[in-house]
């Protein structure tokens, strides 16, 4: 199952590396990961994306970094509700006849076109991984010259909902 974990951790050199050397020494397959400065001074978060065989892998993989020296907080917001956003770059073949129709098909992914030359264009999408993943399908007819992605960055909603017990008049 796919996991989503995010690790507060001391700006310090070599935590990244003892983190993901946990990671892979114990046999996790990082699907993703994002490094960044938080609101606080020298504190970063790493987001990872995790596939976790099973629930007591979890918990050996939440307490295993919990113990990583430099490492401050272990979340796993998998199950809680959250904004989750990804970054794509992709460098498409895009000569000037073709272009009004290709900006007419990929509109409503709303990207942005950061750069063009005379036979590429180079958009920008940002948003949920599966909306990445769409856009790409959609464009790759065209040509994919280069594609580079930044990995899944995560935060919890202020507002989670309320679990409400359900009522059954079926029993």
């Amino acid at each position: 199952m796919k996991r989503v974990i995010t690790v507060t951790v001391l700006n310090q050199s070599g935590v990244l590396n003892r983190v993901t050397g946990l990671l892979m020494k114990r046999q996790f397959n990082i699907e993703s990961i994002t490094v960044g400065h938080t609101e606080q001074v020298n504190i970063s978060k790493m987001t990872f994306v995790v596939h976790v065989a099973d629930e007591t892998k979890l918990e050996q993989l939440i307490k295993q970094l919990s113990k990583q020296i430099d490492v401050l907080k272990v979340n796993d917001i998998t199950e809680k509700s959250i904004v989750l956003r990804e970054l794509a770059l992709i460098k498409v073949v895009s000569p000037a006849n073709l272009r009004n129709e290709m900006n007419s098909i990929v509109e409503p992914f709303r990207p942005q076109i950061i750069d063009t030359s005379k036979n590429f264009a180079t958009y920008q999408v940002v948003g949920h991984p599966d909306k990445i993943d769409a856009f790409i399908e959609l464009i790759r007819p065209y040509g994919i010259k280069e594609l580079t992605r930044t990995g899944v960055t995560a935060s919890v909603r202020e507002t989670q909902p309320v679990e409400t017990p359900q009522l059954s008049i079926l029993k």
